[in-house]
């Protein structure tokens, strides 16, 4: 139980921000190991479960951050929420061992079947319960060479590369380090060739992209509402050249939306057109939305978040936990949490192209964008990942973003509070950004798109179908004899 703990927690240093890769394929590799020579059922389980725990604690300890937001009030729930969601999640990775215990004969092919009832159950975790499709052990190859394999499989491939890789020193514990040489240097060598390819040429449209550097603590504090206002105003207008649309982050307008406020925004930016995130209020519901305003105040487009944060945007049974204990959603300011939108929408932005709208969290789903209408030009992400601390969640929540443009073959353009902002082409280059942070402005060139690669087409199905023909050719080669 030790070193399968070990073995997870080893695997999560290739995490964002710390990022050493190799790490990662070592602790898999342990765990993989300790599971392949469990001696029953019930210890596979264990093993695979104290791996996930390990993992999952470590690789998301800052799901601690919003709570100590308004500690007076949630902050005794910090510690129980780390421990019941790494707890909670390493279920997956148990499931996984169990599978390829039972399925399996010896250490060989039980290191074979959990690297790929690993990658199964990874992709399980990404649909239960809405999903939580977060650190897995995929994207610690985002920022190499490596990361380009996701335009053909996203980032179950990804993961597929790392527990292959990791499981081949066990499978063969004498000439295993040879196959995941082989592993590694192909999926290299694919990513150097594609972004060595030309790209296309940019779209030409200009965009500031704004980050005031809000604190959580003072975003919805009405005696600094104005000043916040006045300096999401002010870094609008901050620059020599006029672009052609201004973008504000995730919720940025500190009062509820309505036409006067549009008419405020209009005559502070000098006429600019701004995408902002706001809250609208229609009836007894409350939106998390991002809205384009025209130079003169009016609505030209109006998105509405559809795939919200559990306990961040909506309280499971909301009413009964509202009415009863007080408690709500960290990020709702009106009631007990935002009501859902209608789902993926493009807007039409007229000379800037066709938008696919993310806000914040809606990034890190790949089948969220695969729900989309087609034709998107490019994809922008408005965040607020002030609720996300400053250490683990921003950076992790900011490489996402980049596999989405590496799996759609679309530019990114991401507009966060308080960070990471960035523009980011269609291969999941950054090629302009405001560091985590700082306050300013991005002015920037909207770049071209790519045709959609594979995985844009396709989706996850082809390589879930990978697997699971790989493990049927292991278990029927197993129900032909011991191996």
């Amino acid at each position: 139980m030790g070193l399968a703990l070990l073995g997870g927690m080893l695997a999560a240093f290739g995490q964002a921000p710390i990022g050493l890769w190799p790490v990662t394929l070592l602790g898999l590799g342990l765990l993989i190991r300790q599971v392949a020579l469990a001696e029953n059922r019930p210890a596979a389980l264990w093993l695979g479960w104290a791996g996930g725990l390990g993992h999952f604690a470590l690789a998301m300890s800052w799901i601690v951050a919003p709570f100590l937001v308004e500690p007076e009030t949630y902050g005794w729930m910090a510690p129980f929420a780390l421990v019941l969601m790494a707890g909670g999640l390493a279920l997956f990775w148990a499931l996984a061992a169990g599978l390829a215990h039972v399925a399996g004969q010896g250490r060989a092919s039980r290191a074979a079947l959990f690297a790929l009832t690993l990658v199964l159950a990874e992709a399980l975790r990404g649909w239960t319960f809405t999903g939580l499709p977060w650190a897995m052990p995929g994207h610690v190859f985002i920022g190499s060479a490596f990361d380009q394999t996701a335009a053909l499989g996203g980032a179950l491939l990804l993961t597929l590369l790392a527990t292959a890789v990791a499981a081949c020193p066990v499978i063969w514990p004498r000439t295993g380090l040879f196959p995941a040489l082989a592993l590694l240097t192909a999926a290299f060598t694919y990513g150097q060739s594609r972004l060595a390819e030309p790209l296309p040429a940019d779209h030409g449209a200009s965009l500031r992209l704004v980050q005031p550097g809000i604190d959580q603590a003072a975003k919805w504090d009405p005696v600094q509402a104005e000043a916040n206002f006045a300096s999401l105003i002010r870094l609008s207008r901050q620059g020599d050249s006029v672009p052609d649309l201004v973008i504000w982050p995730e919720t940025a307008i500190p009062y509820l939306f309505d036409p006067s406020i549009a008419q405020a925004i209009a005559r502070g930016t000098g006429g600019l057109q701004v995408a902002t995130g706001a809250q609208i209020i229609e009836g007894d519901a409350a939106y998390n939305a991002l809205v384009v305003l025209d130079g003169q105040g009016a609505l030209a487009a109006r998105y509405d978040k559809a795939h919200l944060v559990p306990f961040g945007e909506y309280f499971p049974f909301g009413d009964l936990a509202y009415r009863w204990f007080g408690l709500r959603a960290f990020a709702a300011q009106q009631g007990y949490g935002y009501a859902k939108g209608p789902g993926p929408v493009l807007l039409d932005l007229g000379p800037l192209g066709h938008v696919l709208p993310l806000i914040c969290y809606e990034a890190v789903f790949a089948r969220d964008l695969h729900a989309a209408p087609d034709g998107a030009d490019w994809l922008l992400q408005i965040t607020n990942d002030a609720w996300f601390g400053i250490w683990q969640g921003p950076f992790q929540h900011f490489d996402q973003a980049r596999l989405r443009a590496i799996e759609q073959g679309k530019p990114l353009v991401r507009v966060g509070n308080t960070g990471i902002s960035a523009l980011i082409d269609a291969r999941g280059r950054v090629l302009a950004l405001l560091p985590l942070g700082e306050v300013g402005t991005l002015d920037v060139t909207l770049p071209g798109r790519l045709e959609p690669p594979p995985y844009a087409q396709h989706g996850d199905w082809p390589i879930i179908g990978l697997i699971a023909t790989l493990f049927a050719l292991i278990a029927a080669r197993l129900r032909r004899g011991p191996h």
